[in-house]
């Protein structure tokens, strides 16, 4: 039995070996080769990417650590720490730590700390901590000194806060819930 067990092993090794292709006809070994090959051709293909710097390296996810000096918007989905100056992507889930602007196209899930902070066309789930706060819709907590959402549920905390539609609490001087019954109300408003 042992026998047939390493003559098998050994058939399975060394047959693919001297197999001859067929002129004109495609194995997946061939078709994983081409794609390996294009992957090494674009760098847009590249992934995982741990580490990037500025607009180093083009590709389209990087998971880990991105240093965003001066600018960087050259990863489209970032996941992990975002730490520099100005750092912009497509969709983001994790720390945004940028000095001057956080700003995500789509959706973000998880804290953006800076002077100005975007979310786009997605949606917010998380905090956002800053001068200027502004998500397209969000979940959770905005602190800045104007905050500003089309559809927000949680907490607006800041001098100026605007909403859309919102169900939660504002604290601040201004608060604005332009569907409620009463848009305009100083110190606290409360959306329902």
């Amino acid at each position: 039995m042992k026998n047939l067990f390493a003559f098998v092993l050994a058939a399975v090794l060394v047959v693919p070996a001297f197999a001859e292709e067929t002129p004109g006809a495609e194995s997946p070994i061939a078709a994983d080769e081409v794609e390996a090959q294009q992957q090494d051709e674009d760098p847009a293909a590249l992934w995982p990417v741990f580490f990037a710097v500025a607009q180093w390296p083009e590709t389209l996810d990087m998971v880990g650590l991105r240093l965003t000096i001066p600018f960087s918007s050259a990863q489209e989905n970032v996941t992990g720490i975002d730490l520099g100056f100005w750092g912009e992507c497509k969709d983001f889930e994790g720390i945004q730590l940028n000095l001057v602007r956080s700003k995500v196209q789509d959706s973000m899930g998880g804290i953006q700390i800076g002077i100005y902070n975007t979310v786009n066309r997605g949606d917010l789930f998380g905090f956002q901590f800053g001068l200027w706060n502004e998500s397209n819709s969000f979940r959770g907590l905005q602190c800045g000194l104007c905050n500003v959402t089309g559809d927000g549920q949680g907490f607006q905390i800041g001098l100026i806060n605007r909403a859309e539609t919102f169900y939660g609490i504002q604290f601040g001087l201004i608060n604005v819930i332009r569907d409620a019954e009463v848009p305009v109300f100083p110190v606290v408003n409360i959306g329902f």
